[in-house]
């Protein structure tokens, strides 16, 4: 189980209790709030990884989407 506290003050943005931080070429989300629940996205947003549902996996991608203008700014 990671450190939330330790996760959620190096994310590079955190919209909505999912923190997002850059990591090379990809992009790491966590929901803050349930740990088990996480997925690693491409720059442009295609999923790579995922222990997300379906549902809770196109909330994590619409977030990205309108928010990634902050994230390549951070």
């Amino acid at each position: 189980m990671p450190d939330i506290l330790s996760v959620a003050d190096h994310a590079d943005m955190i919209v909505n209790g999912y923190a997002f931080s850059k990591s090379n070429d990809s992009v790491r989300v966590l929901n803050l709030n349930n740990p088990a629940s996480a997925c690693v996205l491409s720059a442009d947003g295609k999923v790579l990884e995922t222990t997300m549902d379906d549902i809770e996996l196109a909330i994590v991608q619409d977030y990205y989407s309108r928010n990634q203008k902050h994230l390549e700014e951070s």
